[in-house]
């Protein structure tokens, strides 16, 4: 049976058996399930292996993780192609299905999805296993054939030679007959210094398909009878429908429902246009009885006052207290960090077809344990009988994967609302997601700190204030210890630096505005307040800021490495050429871990009188273990520096009686073509195990050019996002 998606001027999307004969290979780490499942001829295949090899000499990769633009499938099919010895030419990648069991994300434990930066860390030897063990299978499928020792054959480029007597056979060739091979427990992986593309940039496997139109997004999938959907949500968090009248709304053209659901008013018709406009023609009643009316500057005096009192201790070494009493100097500074949106270019939307067997669901797919519990309960169904088809998504930053599955849900509520009688594509305005989503929490810092005589660090006490994300969240029990979720405190309380006295604490208030993990989590705002505040203590001891945190970082080599490397590459130690007359130049360092990898950025700024700036260059050092993609890595680098940037120059979600007063990018501007700075990425040689990428360098941007803008100018910015009129004359 086969399932086919029209996606209009796109090419289809097939769901179903694979024909053709072929090889089918699984490969879970131990104690994450099977090692290995015996092959399949063509009839038994299912879309549930690592590796598929195909008649046509196709290997087709199946990725469990989610491609949204970081280069999760070219690294995977890397991983896969390195031990296969397969061309890369013949290598094509595939999204998984649904299922734990086979495809959970190994670092953190029986759940399916992707984040955390985490995709090439929990699957570098896994999927370099399936590798290997596919070619195993085919090594000996040809010795079988060919009447030779299996360690006579050698395997180049998706080819199996007997070098002897010149006798060769393709992948697609052996295919049919390692499939009866049987499956071997044990498999030797390559030492490194035989990687053929580990290390090595190969072309992006999504690529092509994303330039010449052919990629399939949630926005291109059209089914038969399909209806679009959009929702009136309420103006306020925790507001609820009183009433409403769809009357105007129905009498729009290609109108075809109105209904109501738990999050606000549901509009279906022939295609979005039509309804959007008998959304705009609703007349809602909402009563905001319980509704949440604080705005910003009130959830920000509150934060202060409770920044006056001691919250949770996240970690405590000596006594910060008692060393500050004492100490001959002390400086203390106060940091805003606001709510930001993940603005990610793709809106949110979802597909979902009820069926008498369950539900099919198509979108970019990031977090499929939780989204086949949360959506088995809401359709009455066992998570089993609701099958995900994970398409390409248009970024997510953290958006995509929600604990509480929202939009998925929403999606959900109004197949039920109309019986199920067609499927239906719920698609998110760029001001839905704005107003009615969930954010960056809003974070309140305070950092004190004590020199003793020589300008050395005595005492840090780092106090912080912002809603937990981890809270509510089917996370909690693991996330959140004593009291503290450590993604509000990640990058503070293992602060790296070797101070004898060091206090992290934290308050946590509940709020009803929505929070979520965005890209790089805690560290987004930690890396910010830990970094400039260092950096004037620094100035403050009359010390080179890079001086002052390598006689700091003795006990740790791998920050040391990339401080020391960036700081190099960048020349730290000569002068920047002065700039034109009336303008000031400045330059800054940062460094920071986050998801196990290392990055130090070195930013430098031009400032002109009144106060306007220009990121000019930042050059960034990265220890992310083994380089699987160089170019990969880079771009990820340089991703995360823009991203970094546009919430240090523009992010800023505010609210007025609580109201979100952002609508889209005119107000919530991203990063401008003519505001990226030129961006050198050095990435340190490193045997380790592979660590996260996608997130890593987003963190040290904001702190380095606060840093550099302080250099330039004296003044520095302890609230985000960075204010011109803060650095004028």
């Amino acid at each position: 049976m086969e399932t086919v998606i029209n996606t209009g001027r796109r090419s289809f999307l097939r769901a179903g058996a694979a024909v053709g004969g072929g090889l089918v290979i699984e490969m879970v780490l131990p104690g994450a399930g099977r090692l290995a499942e015996a092959a399949a001829p063509a009839k038994a295949f299912e879309p549930n292996a690592f590796v598929r090899i195909g008649a046509d000499n196709t290997v087709t990769v199946i990725a469990k993780h989610l491609e949204m633009g970081q280069g999760t499938y070219t690294g995977l099919a890397t991983l896969v192609a390195e031990e296969l010895d397969a061309a890369w030419s013949q290598v094509k990648v595939e999204g998984a299905p649904a299922d734990a069991k086979r495809y959970n994300n190994l670092l953190w434990g029986p759940t399916q999805g992707t984040g955390g930066s985490s995709a090439i860390a929990n699957s570098f030897e896994q999927m370099r296993k399936a590798g290997a063990t596919a070619r195993a299978m085919l090594v000996t499928a040809a010795a079988q054939q060919w009447k030779v020792k299996p360690e006579s054959l050698s395997v180049a480029e998706g080819v199996v030679l007997h070098k002897t007597s010149g006798r060769k056979a393709t992948f697609g060739a052996l295919a049919g007959k390692a499939a009866r091979v049987p499956v071997p427990t044990e498999v030797a992986l390559k030492e490194p210094k035989d990687f053929i593309y580990i290390g090595r940039s190969f072309p992006r496997k999504d690529s092509k398909s994303k330039v010449n139109g052919t990629a399939t997004f949630t926005q291109d999938v059209k089914l038969p009878g399909m209806l679009t959907a959009v929702v009136a949500h309420p103006p306020r968090f925790g507001a609820k429908v009183k009433s409403f009248d769809g009357a105007a709304a129905r009498r729009v053209q290609g109108v075809k429902e109105v209904v109501e659901i738990p999050t606000g008013i549901a509009v279906l018709a022939k295609d979005f246009w039509s309804a959007k406009r008998g959304r705009d023609a609703l007349k809602v009643e909402w009563d905001e009885s319980a509704a949440f009316k604080l705005g910003t500057d009130a959830i920000l005096s509150q934060f202060r006052d409770l920044a006056k009192t001691p919250g949770l201790f996240a970690r405590k070494d000596g006594d910060a207290e008692k060393a500050l009493t004492g100490a001959p100097r002390t400086l203390e500074a106060e940091f805003v960090f606001p709510y930001l949106a993940h603005a990610a270019m793709e809106p949110l939307n979802c597909v979902i077809r009820l069926s008498k067997d369950g539900c099919d669901v198509w979108n970019g797919e990031q977090f499929q344990t939780v989204d086949q519990a949360n959506l088995a309960r809401v359709l009455g169904l066992k998570p089993e009988q609701v099958k995900l088809h994970m398409l390409f998504a248009g970024g997510s930053f953290g958006r995509r994967a929600n604990p509480q599955s929202d939009y998925l849900l929403e999606t959900a509520h109004i197949v039920k609302a109309i019986g199920g009688r067609a499927a239906v594509k719920l698609v998110w305005t760029r001001e839905d997601d704005m107003q009615a989503g969930y954010y960056r929490p809003l974070f309140h810092h305070t950092l004190r700190a004590g020199l003793d005589d020589k300008g050395n660090i005595a005492a840090w006490h780092h106090r912080l204030v912002g809603q937990s994300i981890m809270a509510g969240s089917p996370f909690e029990s693991g996330m959140v210890k004593e009291g503290v979720d450590v993604t509000s405190v990640e990058g503070a309380a293992n602060l790296p630096y070797a101070i004898p006295n060091l206090t992290v604490d934290l308050h946590s208030p509940p709020l009803p505005v929505p929070v979520q993990w965005w890209r790089s989590v805690g560290s987004t705002h930690t890396a910010f307040s830990t970094e400039t505040f260092l950096d004037e203590l620094a100035h403050a001891a009359g010390r080179d800021p890079v001086e002052y945190r390598r006689g700091l970082l003795a006990k740790h080599p791998r920050h040391l490495g990339v401080l020391d490397l960036a700081a190099a590459k960048a020349n730290w130690d000569k002068p920047l050429p002065a700039g034109k007359p009336g303008e000031r130049r400045g330059r800054g360092i940062a460094v920071h871990e986050s998801f196990h990898s290392f990055v130090a950025e070195v930013a430098e700024v031009t400032v002109r009188n009144d106060g306007s700036f220009s990121v000019d260059r930042v050059v960034c050092a990265v220890d992310c273990g083994i380089a699987v993609n160089p170019d990969i890595i880079r771009a990820q680098m340089e991703g995360g520096i823009g991203f970094g940037l546009a919430a240090a120059l523009h992010g800023e979600i505010t609210l007025k009686e609580g109201r979100v007063e952002q609508s889209n990018f005119h107000d919530y501007p991203i990063l401008r073509i003519d505001e990226m700075p030129r961006v050198e990425v050095h990435i340190v040689p490193s045997a380790a195990a592979p660590t996260g990428v996608g997130e890593p360098g987003v963190p040290p941007v904001a702190p380095a050019v606060a840093n550099a803008l302080f250099a330039a100018t004296g003044k520095r910015i302890r609230r985000l996002p960075m204010r011109a009129q803060e650095l004028k004359v």
